[in-house]
């Protein structure tokens, strides 16, 4: 897969038109469609712009050898730009729906701690859900199940970043563990 291949595949994946990539890497649209089609590549520091913004190393861009994989995409924000409006019931619903524009639906999620035995059992004989309410101080992030295009999106977004990874099975019931995380879907859609 080429350089070109690789930037356009990324941005369709995020879900962004050639014209907000090149808003987020302030560069022209003309500068992307060069990109995409092979007839040019960019300088190193447009380079690391893009692996920041999809989370990825430089050599796994300009190595052709190399696919890609389950996509990431990461950027600064600041939750005080966003106000809450229409069906956003937070700053954090409003920032997932400016960043996913196009996204056919937005679902909140709620997190809770997957607590294996040894944790349960200390949950239990302490205080029931003691462990759970000290993990929600520890990680006060909201997470949101972004669907776009056949591809689902669990997307976390803090005060400072917001960052998304392409899920590579279909969360289609009301739980779902990923990593050490629980997640359901919140009453209430974006």
């Amino acid at each position: 897969m080429t350089l070109g291949e690789k930037i356009k595949e990324f941005r369709m994946r995020a879900g962004l038109s050639q014209e907000q990539l090149a808003e987020k890497l302030c560069v022209s649209r003309q500068a992307i469609t060069k990109w995409e089609n092979d007839r040019g590549i960019p300088d190193i520091n447009n380079l690391q712009n893009i692996a920041n913004l999809f989370a990825v190393s430089i050599d796994s861009l300009v190595n052709s050898q190399e696919g890609i994989t389950t996509m990431v995409i990461k950027e600064d924000i600041d939750i005080e730009d966003y106000q809450k409006s229409g069906k956003c019931r937070s700053k954090y619903d409003a920032v997932a729906k400016e960043k996913f524009p196009h996204a056919k639906v937005i679902y909140p999620l709620i997190r809770r701690k997957k607590l294996n035995l040894a944790q349960d059992i200390v949950d239990f004989v302490t205080q029931p859900g003691v462990l759970q309410v000290a993990d929600s101080f520890n990680d006060m992030s909201s997470y949101y199940l972004v669907e776009m295009n056949n591809k689902q999106l669990l997307v976390r977004i803090t005060k400072t970043f917001i960052e998304g990874r392409e899920l590579n099975f279909k969360f289609d019931g009301k739980k779902c563990i990923i990593d050490s995380n629980l997640f359901k879907k919140a009453a209430y859609t974006i």
